[in-house]
């Protein structure tokens, strides 16, 4: 059985309003990290682009994706992150992805352009491309596309539309 205490502050006797404190709730939890060792994660270098557009990506990642939690990563940037076993990996400023060209078939998922690499049997590679700085979010290959639907909107809110840049 989940007990639930709230305590509400009224006024003081001489009519004041005493303290606005928020009700505390006991029992409720905020997501925290998935307790997993870290995940290594290869980046690229920084880039000044980089550094311009990712911290506003990175504060707006949810500590729980599709119901996995985040993980810690090991990285040489501060713009990768991971949820979950197997993981799902978001990196911010990648290179542009080989293989996009002007006529690439891309897929808009909630407002975000993706280009989509399944040339390794063992991962699927989706690349937000319409932003000032490539996002890559790697899923396992028998992984849907639930976590770059759920990233979507993020992302969107994030960073600015730009136009494609398919040709480098």
């Amino acid at each position: 059985m989940l007990v639930v205490l709230v305590r509400v502050l009224g006024g003081d006797e001489s009519g004041g309003s005493g303290d606005s404190a928020a009700a505390e709730v006991e029992g409720t939890s905020t997501p925290g990290r998935a307790d997993l060792p870290p995940l290594p994660v290869q980046v690229p270098p920084v880039t000044p682009e980089a550094d311009a557009s990712c911290p506003a990506l990175m504060s707006a990642l949810p500590l729980e994706l599709t119901g996995e939690q985040s993980r810690p990563v090991q990285s040489d940037s501060p713009f990768a992150y991971a949820w979950g076993e197997p993981p799902v990996v978001l990196v911010c400023g990648v290179d542009r992805p080989a293989g996009l060209e002007p006529t690439s078939p891309l897929i808009q998922i909630n407002g975000v352009q993706w280009f989509v690499d399944t040339g390794d049997p063992d991962v699927v590679v989706w690349t937000a491309v319409d932003r000032p700085v490539y996002v890559q979010v790697t899923v396992s290959a028998d992984t849907d596309s639930a976590p770059v639907t759920a990233l979507g909107p993020v992302v969107a809110g994030a960073l600015p539309a730009r136009p494609v840049q398919a040709d480098g």
